[in-house]
């Protein structure tokens, strides 16, 4: 299997790092704009699989030009390239996979693209990080052993080990995003209606082993693909994991409107959007530098099964990699996109066409390859008689 990888940054990079020890892959191309930076990123993983293009991924041609020589494309980019690395993927018939954007509803500019994919008799699967990506695929997952599919609730977070005052927390990826998540609406099923609630909002106590008390609160853009995919059912929630507090503090910037991208004042003659100011202002109090994270994660999936009202639960909590120097998020994002895309090159996903992480990938294979590679997500199922539910 011959795969390449755009996008030399950290994901780029991990993902390269598990195609290089990955049997069934013979040759991997890492791309960027920056031929240096692809350079020392190769040097450093030390493979003869691996080799180093200079690629603009803005020129359509060029783009064609590296992607024809794979079976499958890793497209670790930032997200406004994912419309123009799919559309290029059907063009020249090859497989891809990206990391999804659901700013401007590119994701959804993807999803679009399925009739052509299947002429082009290739696989398209975006968003493949962990939210979206392994919640969508956990929800799959579950849903697929249920008769029915009721409720599906989803908690995650990118935490710190050891949280330091004054937010008890450090990016571990963009902190614009993140103001974006924390800002817009956020998209949920309740009572079997598709409805709009603030962000920051209704939260909830929960715990996970070796960790203290954590608070969980809605925030926009996690349920992704999955009110398309699950629209009938009543319940459908996704909750971002932080230290108690959290949400309390960010609420307040978000009603002082600090963190709009729309909103503009006038200071000594010159328009500036506070947003900008107070990302400049919290980047040194919240860089992770060489600390240690860790991604937690809750997948509850509820229903019937055999008339009795069943819930199977996934739950993952993975730590940095020391040895390599790399952050879990990176851990649990760039490995679920190298495997997936080695699900696509090796024929154990089939199916041509774009479609959703959860309409496509098989989560037992996915749940055994990610343990291989020391990210571990567990399953426990809890039933009660659906007579007593009702």
């Amino acid at each position: 299997m011959k795969v390449g990888v755009l996008g030399s940054g950290l994901m780029g990079k991990e993902a390269a790092r598990d195609l290089t020890t990955s049997q069934g892959v013979t040759t991997i191309g890492l791309a960027d704009l920056d031929l240096t930076r692809a350079q020392q990123v190769v040097d450093q993983l030390n493979s003869p699989k691996l080799t180093a293009h200079q690629v603009d991924a803005s020129n359509q041609e060029e783009l064609a030009a590296f992607m024809r020589q794979y079976d499958v494309i890793i497209n670790a980019l930032f997200y406004s390239f994912n419309e123009i690395v799919a559309k290029t993927a059907i063009q020249v018939g090859v497989n891809s996979v990206d990391l999804g954007g659901h700013i401007g509803h590119i994701t959804d500019k993807v999803l679009e693209m399925h009739e052509d994919a299947e002429v082009a008799n290739v696989t398209l699967i975006p968003d493949l990080g962990v939210a979206p990506g392994m919640i969508n695929i956990l929800s799959g997952y579950g849903s697929s052993k249920l008769d029915e599919t009721k409720s599906i609730k989803l908690f995650v977070g990118g935490i710190p080990v050891r949280p330091e005052p004054p937010l008890e927390y450090f990016h571990v990826f963009s902190m614009e995003g993140l103001m974006d998540h924390y800002t817009d609406p956020s998209l949920i099923i309740r009572n079997g209606v598709k409805q709009e609630i603030p962000s920051l909002s209704e939260v909830e106590r929960l715990h996970f082993d070796k960790f203290g008390p954590l608070e969980a609160f809605h925030t926009s853009g996690g349920t992704s693909t999955l009110p398309i995919s699950f629209p009938n059912v009543d319940t459908l929630e996704y909750k971002t994991i932080r230290y108690p507090g959290h949400a309390e503090k960010f609420k307040l910037l978000v009603d002082l409107n600090l963190t709009r991208n729309d909103y503009e004042v006038d200071l000594h003659g010159q328009t500036i959007k506070p947003r900008e100011v107070l990302l400049k202002v919290l980047d040194p109090i919240v860089e992770l530098g060489d600390r240690d994270d860790a991604v937690l994660l809750r997948v509850e999936v509820s229903g019937t099964k055999d008339g009795e009202f069943t819930t199977y639960q996934y739950e993952m909590a993975t730590f940095k990699d020391r040895e390599h120097n790399v952050t879990a998020m990176a851990r649990a994002t760039a490995n679920t996109i190298s495997v997936v895309a080695q699900m696509i090159g090796n024929g154990t996903i089939a199916k041509r066409g774009v479609y959703p992480p959860e309409q496509s990938v098989p989560g037992n294979v996915y749940i055994e390859e990610m343990a291989k590679r020391g990210v571990v997500i567990t399953e426990s199922v809890v039933k009660e008689d659906s007579k007593v539910r009702n």
